[in-house]
């Protein structure tokens, strides 16, 4: 079978690379980096001694750091992997030991408060490019991590407005060669088109998996026993890292209040049609949001697999 990743790429696009924090995203991250040869020297850093030790057992990196600071030093791209929440304290420790010409990243969901938590510790001639891989599973810890989690999916660059254009190629080079479909645009819009595509729906699915739990007593049992299809769905998603969500949810507040509100408004709509036998109603507006599960099918986002969304290999999981 070919491997969907393709050849090592002829000469690395960074000397050596900074992974801050070794969880599934950071630990796919090297996993792709090592496969396709995208930098000369891997480190991995984590706070965590018991992560450190196993991102050397698994070879994922060169070097191994439970020091950010010390980590950093000589580095031409740092990648902060680690909670939303955390980010700022990060590149605070970070910040005095890049070096001019380091481009800085993450891979959080949330963009408009990432970028206030990093651009106020970077140092002259540093860059700061944000990055979201739309990508991920509900599983955490550098055992998750796979190097195609990134294949196909995409990449969204969030540089600041006087950003280096050689740092946001380098940037859209080194994310292509990881596999992705990169797009770019401005924090504030990717905050309100992941509000509703990936926030809201991943608290939808903690509100529903709690509101099952409470009945859980009440049905002796029956909400877990005959679990269909899409609570099944519902509980892949909502068993998501609760560390990161929680960040997530309050750095991109006003974003997600705002598609919660229109969501309110839409379900208020849909029990009106319920509640008065609307037929038509309804079955227009399921046709018209069975459209878009196809249109996400088309463009390579899902397949058509009679899964029930619990697929095999290794590639199962949300988008974040």
């Amino acid at each position: 079978m070919p491997d969907r990743l393709g050849p090592p790429l002829p000469q690395p696009l960074f000397e050596k690379l900074v992974i801050v924090g070794v969880g599934l995203i950071g630990s796919s991250l090297l996993r792709v980096a090592r496969r396709k040869g995208l930098a000369r020297v891997l480190v991995g850093v984590d706070r965590s001694m018991d992560v450190c030790a196993r991102v050397r057992e698994l070879d994922l990196a060169d070097q191994v750091y439970d020091d950010a600071a010390a980590a950093v030093v000589g580095a031409d791209l740092v990648i902060l992997c680690t909670p939303v929440g955390a980010i700022g304290s990060v590149a605070e420790q970070i910040g005095p030991h890049l070096s001019a010409g380091a481009i800085v990243s993450d891979v959080g969901s949330v963009k408009g408060a990432v970028v206030a938590s990093i651009s106020p510790h970077l140092p002259a001639g540093v860059s700061c490019v944000p990055a979201h891989p739309v990508a991920g599973t509900e599983y955490s810890g550098p055992d998750a991590g796979f190097a195609t989690l990134f294949h196909e999916r995409w990449c969204i660059l969030t540089p600041l407005e006087d950003a280096d254009p050689k740092a946001v190629d380098a940037m859209n080079a080194f994310w292509s060669a990881a596999g992705s479909k990169v797009e770019v645009m401005t924090p504030a819009h990717h905050d309100l088109v992941l509000a509703i595509t990936s926030h809201v729906p991943h608290l939808i699915a903690y509100n529903i998996v709690g509101t099952a739990a409470d009945l859980e007593e009440v049905t002796q049992s029956e909400v877990i026993k005959f679990s269909a299809g899409g609570f099944r769905d519902f509980t892949r998603i909502a068993a998501s890292d609760p560390t990161m969500w929680r960040d997530i949810f309050l750095h991109n507040r006003e974003a997600v209040l705002e598609m919660l509100g229109r969501f309110n408004e839409d379900l208020a709509a849909l029990q009106r049609m319920i509640r008065w036998g609307d037929g038509q109603g309804l079955y227009d507006l399921f046709t018209r949001t069975r459209e878009i599960r196809r249109s996400i099918i088309e463009q390579g986002q899902e397949t058509t697999a009679a899964d029930f969304g619990r697929r095999t290999s290794p590639d199962a999981g949300s988008d974040q």
